[in-house]
């Protein structure tokens, strides 16, 4: 695949049937439906693949379904852990499973430090021999991942991405600035920023939006990646309403209904997480109903 990474890869949901099952048949449905809209790879087993439930053998297997059901579009497997042994465990196999590039969560719940940081990727970098995106997602790890070490690991030559998932422009304004002379993509992790991001250097976004609507998500990255802002405001604008419904409860209870109300994918999710409460799901099926009556325009 090309680097650096460029445009929009949808951060896949993992359906699951009644009886707590992996759909691989509706997995390979939705991700032949994402390449069909036009999308620049996939993004299976991460945040929005609930990946935290699902076991080892079922990582590997999602990412399996994944790569065969798609005929050359690149899969970005999550492969991260807590562990750095872990870490690099998960990303073999989601190598072994075909997967062309690796996003890697950053160390959660035990929050080291900037040497921890340093180690815990660059073993990962070095056992195996893919492009791989550094995630950093404080919400969800409870550290962010330091700038200088950011700045440091772009120049392994498989460290090639950064997904910005902090809700801090001026932290992704630093990244892009210091990383600017490496071969080196830096990715909106946040639906709502991907405007902002673009404008300040970004190449794309890995969107839990895209799920849905991903023929317009991708015409605001390509619009803001060829400098046609105001066209990239306008789609922004247009998407905004559907961006605040998707996170009105945790990722990827909003999703996951949205998908079923659309027909694409069951809303099932597995415990602790739970079905999307009444009053959100209004708000999301109005618009859902807001975008179906606008057709995307290129």
């Amino acid at each position: 695949m090309t680097t650096p990474f460029s445009g929009v890869y949808p951060a896949m949901t993992t359906p699951f049937r009644e009886d707590d099952s992996i759909d691989h048949d509706q997995l390979a449905a939705d991700a032949r439906r994402l390449e069909l809209a036009g999308v620049a790879g996939l993004v299976p087993v991460g945040s929005t693949g609930e990946s935290a439930t699902l076991t080892h053998s079922e990582h590997a297997r999602v990412v399996r379904t994944v790569a065969d059901a798609v005929d050359d579009l690149p899969v970005i497997a999550g492969a991260g852990s807590n562990s750095t042994h872990e870490a690099a465990s998960l990303a073999e196999a989601a190598e072994a499973a075909g997967a062309d590039a690796l996003l890697l969560i950053s160390p959660y719940y035990n929050k080291p430090e900037a040497d921890g940081f340093r180690r815990h990727y660059r073993t990962v970098a070095d056992a195996v021999d893919l492009p791989q995106i550094l995630y950093n997602v404080p919400s969800r790890t409870g550290r962010n991942i330091p700038i200088d070490v950011v700045a440091e690991l772009a120049s392994h030559p498989n460290i090639q991405g950064y997904k910005a998932a902090s809700g801090d422009l001026g932290r992704v304004s630093e990244v892009v600035e210091r990383t600017r002379d490496e071969s080196f993509s830096v990715l909106s992790g946040d639906d709502g920023l991907t405007l902002s991001i673009c404008a300040a250097g970004g190449t794309g976004g890995i969107s839990v939006t895209a799920n849905i609507e991903p023929e317009r998500v991708s015409a605001l990255v390509t619009a803001a990646n060829a400098g046609s802002l105001e066209r990239a405001r306008e789609i922004h604008f247009e998407l905004e309403p559907l961006n605040r419904a998707l996170f009105a409860e945790t990722n990827p209870i909003p999703v996951k209904e949205a998908m079923h109300i659309r027909e694409n994918a069951p809303p099932t999710v597995r415990s602790p997480l739970t079905r999307l409460s009444e009053e959100p799901r209004q708000q999301l099926v109005t618009a859902l109903a807001e975008l179906a009556a606008e057709p995307v325009e290129a």
